[in-house]
């Protein structure tokens, strides 16, 4: 692993979970020796992306991180241009909805507005999406690119229940199915009891760059319920896909 992997390592471990962590949770949890994992943390000290605090001498992320989400986010403003759609679909549906960006790391949620009802899936944020398992993830490979499509058909596929895909056969079906409708479903493959639907947004490309997916308590849904929410998802991508490409809406229903 190289040095920046280590330090991205270390980045992650300190924004998952608790908020602070000591030095020797950190070196013990990243797999690296004291020395190492303090050399890294002094170099992002120095470069603001992680804090210690002067009396506890506990680790945190630093203000260096919001500054680059920042940059990111005025080069390229997908969470600016898709959280007012997730929050009028979340308005809606009153369910769980989340929006999910595609980094060669994977499918992230960067965007979550929970339903307000008790009996509620939840869905944190900068959450990993598995692509073989959630409704994001086939939405996604239905409309990615074959390069990302074949790598991740290639496996392995993970099981998180008893109802995850777990051969190719099967999730190259479900993608197939997915963009022949436009929207995929998901039952139970990540979490039991979890039934949801997701739509890509697509990038200036062509190909998928994230999603937008709806999740609710398998209890609650009713007939008719799956087909709604998919067609909403399918018109909220578009909506932010549209508006983070420059696509006029207008024009291309006029050309079809």
């Amino acid at each position: 692993m190289g040095t920046v992997s280590k330090a991205v390592s270390l980045l992650e471990m300190l924004g998952s979970g608790v908020p602070e962590i000591a030095l020797a949770e950190l070196a013990r949890g990243a797999g690296f020796d004291k020395a190492t994992t303090r050399r890294l943390l002094v170099s992002l000290i120095e470069h603001g992306l992680v804090e210690q605090d002067e009396s506890s001498r506990l680790y945190r992320l630093g203000a260096g991180i919001a500054r680059l989400a920042l940059m990111r986010e005025a080069q390229f403003p997908f969470l600016r241009t898709g959280a007012p759609a997730i929050e009028r679909l979340a308005a809606q549906t009153e369910e769980t909805v989340h929006l999910s960006e595609y980094s060669r790391r994977g499918l992230i949620s960067v965007h979550v507005v929970e339903s307000t009802k008790a009996n509620r899936v939840s869905v944190p944020l900068g959450e990993v999406l598995p692509l073989h398992a959630t409704a994001s993830g086939i939405a996604f490979l239905a409309f990615a690119d074959d390069g990302v499509r074949e790598a991740a058909l290639a496996g392995p596929f993970p099981a998180f229940t008893p109802f995850t895909v777990s051969d190719r056969a099967t999730l190259a079906a479900n993608a197939a199915a997915a963009r022949a409708r436009g929207y995929s479903v998901g039952s139970q493959g990540f979490e039991e009891g979890v039934e949801s639907v997701a739509a890509p947004i697509m990038g200036a490309s062509g190909f998928a760059i994230g999603t937008v997916a709806i999740a609710a308590p398998r209890a609650r849904i009713r007939q008719g319920d799956i087909e709604r929410y998919g067609l909403a998802a399918v018109e909220a991508a578009r909506d932010i896909g549209d508006r983070l490409a420059g696509r006029s809406r207008a024009a291309e229903r006029k050309r079809a």
